[in-house]
């Protein structure tokens, strides 16, 4: 009997384990999509900003996306080029073959077989002889025959090097475009958080506004750990708590307010400075259980590690992971930010357990 730290006895709960992790991103992306509250907005101005830096979002997706296919085109023209010279100094060398046997059935004359009979020399060395002069007619069809692959291989790749170079400006076109798009959606979303800070008259109101931020963020965290835990199949054990205190820092970066120490919406975790762009990853296995824009949050990315924990990412530029993805520790959850209105990049992080906030530097390993 198999004993139950044996790896073969494991195997089938993994398997089962998985197949729930694949169920679970179907409940889930249809449970975040009744959570409608996410896109209410304060007034017009609000709304906007919202607006805008959901475009700006998809528009830093994009151009990802293509910057990506771009350098795997210029990676794809570049072994082409290789390619096309290979078979080129290939071609060059046949030809130069060619050029040599056919300088010996030159010297040999027109028809050396009828000389060689002619001449009556010993019947060995005539058929050493026509041995000879067959092996030269097999190699030189042999080259011809190389050479119409040859020229068939280079016709091949000069229509994939046109093909890559026209997709390589069309993709480079579009890419200009986008850029353009992005310096207009980021130039509105800085008038429009001017006008949003305009708005305070004072540092009681600008308080409140967060207070009502935080209300609204609360609310909304509430109704996603309601609709997790009424899932027919919850998420499954992913063991965080066995790796509490040893987890990797979702970004490197400076700590710029700290748990309890922040305001509105950042009391209950951690911002942590770093340049806009800079990847975001997942400190644990789980579940992407929402992506989207929420007040006071800007791009909100929550994971569920399984176990009533969760760890939420916010003020993202962008998403790499949607709804429903299973992601692994490392793996990349989008960029830093400055969405919601912040007036530099920074990464909000925190985690939460059976739905109340937790200190996250009790979870992560040392200081970024």
């Amino acid at each position: 009997m198999l004993s139950p730290a044996s790896p073969l006895a494991a195997a089938p709960s993994e398997r089962e384990a998985q197949a729930r992790l694949d169920a679970l991103g179907e409940e889930i992306l249809a449970a975040s999509g009744r959570l409608s509250t996410t896109r209410e907005a304060r007034d017009e101005a609000s709304e906007a900003l919202r607006e805008v830096e959901t475009a700006l979002a998809e528009t830093h997706r994009r151009l990802d996306a293509l910057q990506a296919e771009r350098r795997a085109l210029n990676d794809e023209i570049a072994d082409l080029e290789a390619r096309r010279e290979r078979l080129a100094d290939e071609r060059r060398e046949q030809l130069e073959s060619l050029e040599v046997q056919l300088e010996a059935f030159y010297r040999l004359g027109l028809t050396p077989q009828l000389k060689l009979l002619l001449n009556q020399d010993d019947p060995a060395r005539l058929d050493r002889l026509q041995h000879y002069l067959n092996r030269l007619a097999r190699a030189r069809h042999e080259r011809l025959d190389r050479l119409e692959r040859l020229e068939s291989e280079l016709d091949d790749t000069r229509q994939a090097l046109a093909e890559r170079g026209e997709r390589l400006e069309a993709v480079t076109a579009t890419l200009a475009e986008r850029s353009a798009t992005l310096a207009e959606q980021s130039a509105e979303r800085t008038a429009l958080v001017a006008t949003l800070d305009e708005r305070f008259a004072s540092e009681q109101s600008r308080l409140a506004t967060l207070a009502q931020d935080r209300a609204h963020a609360e609310r909304t965290l509430r109704e996603v750990q309601e609709r997790l835990a009424s899932l027919e199949r919850p998420p499954p054990s992913t063991a965080i708590e066995e790796t509490r205190g040893e987890l990797p820092w979702p970004v490197q970066g400076t700590i710029a307010s700290s748990f309890r120490n922040g305001e509105g919406v950042h009391l209950n975790g951690l911002v942590i400075r770093a340049a806009e762009g800079t990847p975001v990853t997942a400190v644990h296995p789980g579940r992407v259980v929402f992506a989207d824009w929420m007040r006071g949050f800007g791009n909100l990315l929550i994971v569920d590690h399984g176990d009533r924990v969760m760890t939420l990412h916010a003020h993202l530029q962008r998403f790499s992971a949607g709804v429903g993805s299973a992601v692994s520790r490392g793996d990349a959850l989008g960029a830093v930010g400055a969405s919601g209105g912040q007036g530099q990049p920074g990464l909000y992080f925190e985690v939460r357990r059976n739905g109340q906030p937790i200190d996250p530097r009790g979870w992560i390993a040392s200081r970024p």
